[in-house]
């Protein structure tokens, strides 16, 4: 599956001549790709087109797309934890099959911390499924890069899910400032 861009507009826009990825804010040109590309990395949940279109516009500062030439690769929706403002919560982490394993999801993260408005950000949490283990190695080794304490906590229970599941809390920090 190729997942394209119709409109390249980029802003924010990281790359260097070993890596080709470009990194930004994702638009509402983004949209149905990033649904695309949430749909071809299961185990994933997808949500409707609409929601991914609501990241890529109400929430565009704290996400961030992964682009190799016109093809999509990655994707991070994020948005600040409403109740504690240094605090950053990481929704989803996808990054499409191809790319797996080449440190996608770790460049996309460093990119959004480095992001202009997001100096103030001083911990990060995230719930991971307990077998995600590459999601889990992601964190862990984001806790290491930053000398942040992770934390895990319980969060999400079977109970709270019409399916049973249980989401524990990653919590990391503080994080130390720009390591990049």
């Amino acid at each position: 599956m190729t997942i394209t861009k119709t409109e390249t507009k980029t802003t924010n826009t990281e790359s260097s001549d070993e890596d080709p990825l470009r990194f930004h804010q994702p638009t509402i040109n983004d949209g149905a790709a990033i649904y695309e590309l949430v749909q071809a990395c299961p185990p994933l949940d997808l949500n409707s087109n609409y929601v991914y279109l609501l990241l890529s516009t109400h929430f565009a500062q704290t996400c961030i797309v992964a682009y190799d030439a016109d093809q999509l690769v990655g994707f991070i929706s994020a948005y600040r934890h409403p109740q504690k403002k240094q605090t950053l919560f990481i929704w989803q982490v996808a990054v499409h099959a191809t790319m797996r394993g080449r440190g996608v999801a770790q460049k996309m993260l460093d990119a959004l911390l480095d992001r202009e408005g997001l100096e103030d950000i001083r911990f990060i949490e995230t719930t991971v499924d307990p077998d995600n283990s590459s999601s889990r190695r992601l964190f862990e080794k984001l806790a290491q890069r930053h000398q942040a304490q992770l934390t895990e906590l319980e969060f999400l229970i079977a109970e709270h899910f019409v399916k049973p599941q249980v989401e524990p809390l990653l919590r990391i920090g503080p994080l130390t400032t720009n390591l990049l």
